[in-house]
């Protein structure tokens, strides 16, 4: 007999960016569930790991099927579920209206994504589905709800940055239906209440985006020139050009030290001609996207780790970047910009250093600071790799999500939830002792 399954919903399953969903799938699975990966636009390819390769070959697609193909999909799901997808159908038309977050012309978008989601019920239909699981709280937990809705089954997700500011949709909707609700920190956990004020603690169970933590540490500090790394998406929320301004400060003070950035989007060319302007071309490399593996090599290979996060125009910001917690896992210490998700993970002079968001002066002296002192940067680099071991750790947070399945979702035995956490524990920010 099959065993109730689980799907996993995000945008590009896998991709080369959200690694921190396809580590939580194969944890899950790992642990014993039946996990399906499910894709709302094409997974990448030549991600330079054959575990990603197969993923992407089995992730079940959305849109990247084709549009006529996810129109026959509905259709056939329309005509043999017809009462059932009529009512999909007119929950979508209910908050295409209704909808408080969502304008204009988005407002469309809500039906033909129910069209996607009886389409994607269709293709799960068989497959002895429980409980759909959504990273990310625009699309693809659009998508989630209205397919959990027409299967007749639960939903719950996880978002984070983006999708819970620009790009958010029917947040309220998705709180109040979900089983629950991940919450990558208690910030998030707060957040959540402010949309909607009657959600208990056990609707929104905290369950940190968790990493590994190497057996071994790195050793940053060790000569004379600092290499400092930045990882991300190049917009402006991620203030690459703030770190450039001050990476030219001290250059111009006598400082050693060189920069590298990983990372595309759509500041790459601005940045370029920014580095170019400050005379920074022999200091700075922009090295475009890099695979999951070869940052992790960029990270174990720099003496610091520099993020200087702020709010954009448009108000999107950072939850707490996973490529943040990896390089404290790693052995090396993080300067980041001061953003109350961030708070949770890098405590001032404690496992890192915090700056405020903008300041080109203050990510310079931060700077300054750990280039003159090489003992403050080993302390923060082994205080925060100590933090992330005991509250931001793979296993620990797989055993909180795998609570949450178990106490809200139909689904038997989705994963073994008896690694050693005592009751309580949960969503606490403590780590087992014993």
């Amino acid at each position: 007999m099959t065993s109730d399954a689980l799907v996993y919903l995000a945008s590009a399953l896998p991709a080369l960016s959200e690694t921190f969903v396809y580590n939580e799938l194969f944890a899950l699975r790992a642990r014993g569930g039946r996990v399906l990966a499910a894709s709302v636009h094409r997974p990448a390819a030549g991600l330079g790991d054959p575990r990603l390769e197969v993923l992407a070959a089995e992730s079940i697609p959305v849109y990247g099927a084709g549009v006529w193909r996810l129109l026959r999909d509905a259709a056939v799901e329309g005509a043999c579920q017809g009462p059932r997808a009529l009512g999909t159908l007119g929950l979508a038309l209910r908050d295409l209206v209704c909808a408080r977050d969502v304008r204009g012309v988005r407002r469309l978008k809500i039906l033909w994504q129910a069209l996607a989601a009886l389409a994607l019920a269709r293709r799960l239909r068989a497959r002895g589905v429980r409980h759909l699981h959504a990273h990310m709280a625009h699309v693809p937990t659009t998508l989630a709800m209205y397919a959990a809705r027409q299967l007749g089954v639960t939903f719950s997700f996880t978002g984070h940055a983006n999708d819970l500011f620009p790009q958010r949709a029917l947040l309220a909707e998705k709180l109040r239906r979900a089983a629950f609700t991940a919450c990558i920190s208690h910030w998030h956990r707060a957040f959540y209440r402010e949309v909607v004020t009657a959600l208990p603690d056990e609707r929104l169970p905290l369950v940190r985006c968790g990493v590994e933590v190497p057996s071994s540490a790195a050793t940053p500090g060790r000569r004379p020139r600092l290499e400092v790394l930045a990882v991300g998406r190049l917009v402006p929320k991620k203030g690459f050009d703030v770190l450039l301004r001050a990476i030219a400060q001290l250059v111009a003070a006598g400082c050693d030290l060189t920069c590298r950035i990983v990372g595309g989007g759509p500041e790459d060319g601005a940045l370029r001609r920014l580095a170019d302007a400050l005379a920074l071309r022999d200091r700075v490399s922009f090295d475009g996207p890099q695979p999951h593996m070869a940052v992790q090599a960029a990270v174990r290979a720099a003496d610091l780790f520099v993020l200087p996060c702020r709010i954009d125009s448009a108000g999107d910001r950072d939850g707490i970047p996973v490529v943040l917690m990896e390089a404290l896992a790693a052995g090396v210490p993080v300067v980041a910009g001061d953003l109350p998700a961030i708070r949770e993970l890098i405590r001032h002079e404690d496992t890192g250093l915090l700056t405020v968001p903008g300041d080109v002066a203050a990510v310079a002296t931060a700077l300054r600071r750990l280039y003159d002192d090489r003992d403050l940067l080993r302390a923060l680099a082994t205080r925060g790799r100590a933090w992330v071991a005991e509250e931001f750790e793979r296993d620990v947070n797989i055993t909180r999500l795998c609570t949450a399945f178990a106490q809200h979702t139909a689904v038997q035995n989705v994963c073994q939830v008896s690694t050693g956490l005592r009751h309580g524990d949960e969503g606490s920010g403590r780590y087992p002792t014993t």
